[in-house]
């Protein structure tokens, strides 16, 4: 019977031990942040070891901490109000009132055109006050605001714009400003988080994190010229209208792209945001510094996938060509055609290369060749290497401008519209009115010889009542008028002229404005 008690109390003590030694062992697990489950599951292999909770390759903090980076960026991160004057004149084509047609104006008064008033980020990059943003949110402004996160508000004035990357440079009269260092965003990795900060619909100071969700990224939906830098950088970090010129940064509080678009049916939010590398964005706000203008780098090719060369299809237009079956790599920009004077076909390239690296640097596709090309100058050489079926080769190629030569481009001074029509104007009095019988117009004092207006027939005396459907009061109309159509893309560039001279009958007359 002794010897039953003493094994007993043998087995109770050692059960007590062995629990009180889990329990410590357990305690110091959560302590030191193990992963309890792995240890105290039976693992696959008897040599399986347990994963602390939240690991990550080394190098990654377990935990993501945004604090940091939103503390730095907020501060640098401004608000922009853009307004363009309403113009005097009265309304275009497109708001015709059928009602005023056939009884007049309403109520007896003519309705005053309100500003049109807009809003987005901007960031600042020096502490004297230059700040990005995107061309979008200032263009055609006449006025613009910016305010500081300190609550602050003040004037800005345009220093350069460029509607190739959607990118402009903005000045405000200020110092000691609290400014967002350049990171490096070529480095990004797909996967990485990244904050993007703006003023979303007018929300002051507001900041969303997601992750980087792709790099490269051509094209968006609606764009079609080829001349556009498509190298975007794509997220799901959250943004809306307002955001469009704020900052995307990583977590170490540095400036990797300028907001710039999203995707989506509503205008608002939807899953996928894109920004403008800071490596393209910050070359041509240096650029714009520098010479008021871009200095655009060009190869001269124009590139499609490597895939869709193989399979017969024009991965731009979705228009079918001729297959090239001897394509060997799938990652690189495809040279398709070349342009005219092109650096490319002269340095010894070729319809077919599949360009794979510029300097070194591996490119998968052509926007991530396009982000390469346009961190360089014209008269920069580079290095391209190609894949020609099968084959690498390696050129030197010194890149051109888009005349096709070294040379730096100059900043076209913009004309006035008195040096475009080649016409002097005066504002019509209102006792000029009275004795004409008009409510408005202006009247030509002079033309030039040769000028456009003097071409067209127009002569000295004439009153001007309105251009392209736009009455005319003062000279500020008709720049308002003109300059926009001298801007714009459209070939057609057309001005039409209804006016009267004092002894005789209304007359039209058209211009084109193309030189």
């Amino acid at each position: 019977m002794q010897t039953f008690w003493k094994k007993t109390l043998t087995i109770v003590l050692v059960a007590v031990i062995s629990f009180i030694t889990s329990i410590g062992a357990v305690a110091y697990l959560v302590k030191n942040n193990k992963n309890v489950r792995a240890v105290l599951l039976n693992n696959s292999t008897p040599f399986a070891q347990a994963v602390p909770a939240g690991y990550a390759p080394e190098g990654v903090a377990d935990v993501i901490d945004f604090t940091y980076a939103a503390e730095q960026a907020v501060n640098a991160v401004v608000h922009i109000r853009s307004v363009q004057n309403a113009k005097s004149s009265g309304r275009n084509r497109e708001e015709f009132d059928i009602y005023e047609y056939f009884f007049g104006q309403r109520d007896g008064r003519q309705r005053t055109p309100q500003p049109r008033v807009g809003f987005g980020s901007g960031v600042i990059i020096s502490t004297d006050g230059y700040i990005i943003t995107n061309n979008h949110v200032i263009e055609g402004a006449d006025d613009l605001q910016v305010s500081l996160n300190d609550d602050r508000t003040l004037p800005a004035k345009i220093i350069g714009t460029d509607p190739f990357t959607d990118i402009a440079l903005l000045k405000i009269e200020a110092t000691d400003l609290q400014t967002l260092p350049f990171g490096d965003s070529e480095k990004l990795r797909v996967g990485e988080w990244v904050l993007a900060v703006g003023n979303p619909l007018n929300l002051k100071s507001t900041v969303t994190a997601g992750i980087i969700s792709a790099k490269g990224r051509g094209s968006l939906p609606g764009e079609t010229d080829r001349d556009k830098i498509s190298s975007y950088i794509q997220t799901d970090a959250a943004v809306n209208r307002g955001n469009s010129g704020g900052a995307l940064v990583n977590i170490k509080g540095e400036l990797i792209g300028i907001n710039t678009a999203l995707i989506s049916e509503t205008n608002s939010y939807s899953g996928y945001s894109f920004a403008v590398p800071i490596s393209i964005a910050g070359k041509v706000v240096a650029d714009l510094k520098e010479y008021g203008v871009v200095q655009r780098a060009r190869l001269g090719v124009f590139m499609i996938s490597p895939q869709a060369a193989k399979e017969g299809y024009d991965n731009e237009g979705g228009r079918r060509i001729a297959p090239d079956e001897k394509v060997k790599v799938l990652e690189g920009a495809y040279i398709s055609e070349f342009a005219e004077r092109s650096a490319a076909k002269e340095a010894g390239l070729e319809v077919g290369d599949v360009i794979t690296a510029v300097n070194g640097v591996h490119v998968k596709s052509g926007g991530e060749l396009q982000e390469q090309i346009n961190k360089f100058r014209p008269g920069d050489k580079v290095k391209i290497e190609v894949d020609r079926y099968g084959t690498v080769k390696s050129y030197d190629v010194e890149l051109r401008n888009a005349q096709g030569n070294t040379d730096a481009v100059a900043k076209e001074v913009e004309k006035s519209s008195t040096e475009v029509l080649g016409a002097q104007f005066v504002e019509l009095t209102d006792v000029r009115k009275r004795e004409l019988g008009v409510d408005y117009g202006v009247e030509v004092t002079s033309t030039t010889g040769g000028g456009k207006m003097q071409s067209a027939g127009i002569r000295k005396g004439f009153i001007i009542l309105t251009m392209n459907n736009e009455r005319i009061s003062t000279q500020e109309d008709i720049d308002n008028i003109v300059k926009p159509i001298l801007k714009g893309s459209s070939e057609d560039k057309g001005l039409f002229i209804r006016g009267f001279y004092p002894n005789g009958r209304t007359q039209h007359y058209a211009i084109d404005l193309v030189d």
